[in-house]
């Protein structure tokens, strides 16, 4: 059952006949009062709730009922109805615990997407699952690790993927923020619709509208074809925003809108179109430093982080570390070709002791860029400990050109022609030197214009 709480006679039939038109039981109330009388008596599953209910837009008796609500029943979803005018009136409720917000005028699409979301979240229990019986239910083979901290993540992406929760996934670089993204879109409804990647790091402000929401021939002096946005190209599927701390402040507006009215404009069109996608992000930024900091907005987070998902760092996982290597130790010895590749036990136990600041990525180019160097069938310490030495988070003496001496891609064009010459023109080890991939390295080869003679590995 759900309550609409509304003092607009309007408002409470339209949300009723939305919300009965998916087989929900709704009873309103058209004053505080009443409204935390059913919710004492009737016991509802869901409350929407308008936040003002005189003539001004302070919302303060809204507001009050929802403390009031919260205190007799921390758990019960809330969503609020508020309009762009009083935005942060919806903030100040998010911070109050309400779950969600809807916009005035709403997108029928985002208000039952919403409220089924919150519905399903809440009838459904966290329980202590074992690795095999995680497997038995859900789609996680390029998640390694059994370590309690991750089994729990687990258990929480097997609860929300089906539904559409906008998830932000938090944790230091390296750690498998995009791995958790795709177990998300995996074990999702969405299975079969695309799961679209953006690095909105790598995104300027200029570039921002035309790279999301498209552009047709003709919006700009280099529009010479129509481009079809990220958005558009996730329609119906799973959109996952990396870095999102990174995002530039005109651009968080323009992000904040599409989310909230799932509506955007093509670049040099003036017809608007809908979206229906998964909305996962994820940094490795404290976004509520940001928000205190006025460098990432509020209401943009409590859009996004309806479940927050944070990912440990490796050293807080240690146990892990055996698995992980042997699952990077079974793959290569298929790539390059090395069936007796093993580690010894002496190895093993001192790679569980590393730091490893650089998380799951670094072990990985680290076990990687020994395999390559060495010739043994059995890695010892000393491989990794002489591929070690060679990384770049323990090389703390390396010099630095001077600022204004040389540009980044100068730089950059330096260090691919020693990686070169260094492995003698061999792409992959080249590249794991540099911690790439080989179509990465090749890409900087031709962007650099760098002439090589491809020898074989």
């Amino acid at each position: 059952m759900i309550l609409i709480v509304d003092d607009d006679i309007a408002v409470r039939t339209s949300l009723s006949l939305l919300l009965k038109s998916t087989g929900n039981e709704i009873v309103t109330a058209d004053s505080p009062v009443q409204a935390f009388e059913v919710v004492q008596t009737r016991k509802p599953e869901l409350v929407v709730l308008d936040l003002n209910f005189s003539i001004g837009t302070s919302g303060k008796e809204g507001m009050q009922l929802l403390k009031k609500i919260r205190a007799y029943d921390a758990a019960l979803p809330v969503v609020l109805i508020t309009g762009w005018a009083s935005i942060e009136l919806a903030v100040q409720g998010m911070k109050l615990g309400a779950n969600d917000f809807i916009n005035k005028p709403w997108n029928n699409d985002y208000v039952l997407q919403s409220v089924d979301t919150l519905l399903q979240l809440n009838g459904k229990k966290a329980t202590s699952a074992s690795r095999k019986e995680l497997d038995k239910k859900y789609h996680f083979k390029q998640i390694i690790g059994e370590a309690p901290g991750l089994l729990s993540i687990l258990e929480t992406i097997g609860r929300v993927a089906s539904t559409n929760a906008s998830v932000l996934i938090t944790g230091e670089s390296g750690t498998g923020k995009e791995l958790i993204a795709e177990a998300i879109h995996e074990n999702s409804n969405r299975l079969n619709k695309p799961f679209v990647k953006v690095n909105l790091g790598g995104i300027s402000s200029s570039l921002f509208e035309s790279e999301m929401f498209g552009h047709v021939r003709g919006a700009f002096t280099d529009a010479r074809f129509d481009r079809t946005g990220r958005f558009e190209m996730a329609n119906k599927g799973t959109i996952f925003l990396d870095e999102i701390g990174d995002l530039e402040a005109s651009s968080q507006v323009k992000l904040l809108r599409v989310l909230q009215d799932r509506t955007y404009e093509v670049l040099g069109s003036s017809r608007t179109k809908t979206v229906d996608t998964r909305v996962v992000c994820a940094t490795n930024k404290n976004l509520n430093e940001m928000v205190a900091s006025g460098l990432f907005r509020e209401d943009l987070l409590y859009r996004i982080n309806l479940i927050t998902i944070h990912l440990p760092a490796l050293r807080e996982r240690a146990s892990d570390i055996p698995l992980l290597v042997n699952f990077f130790i079974k793959n290569m010895k298929e790539i390059y070709n090395r069936p007796d590749l093993s580690i010894s036990p002496q190895a093993m136990r001192w790679l569980q002791q590393l730091p490893l600041p650089g998380n799951i990525r670094q072990l990985k180019n680290l076990v990687e860029r020994t395999v390559l160097i060495s010739s043994k069938n059995e890695l010892g310490i000393d491989d990794f400990q002489s591929q070690l030495n060679l990384s770049p988070q323990k090389n703390e003496k390396v010099k630095l050109p001077g600022v204004g001496t040389m540009t980044l891609d100068q730089m950059e064009a330096e260090m691919v022609k020693q990686a070169m010459n260094f492995h003698k023109n061999r792409i992959t080890r080249a590249a794991a030197s540099l911690g790439i991939t080989r179509n990465a390295l090749y890409r900087r080869l031709e962007k650099y214009q760098i002439p090589f003679n491809e020898t074989e590995d």
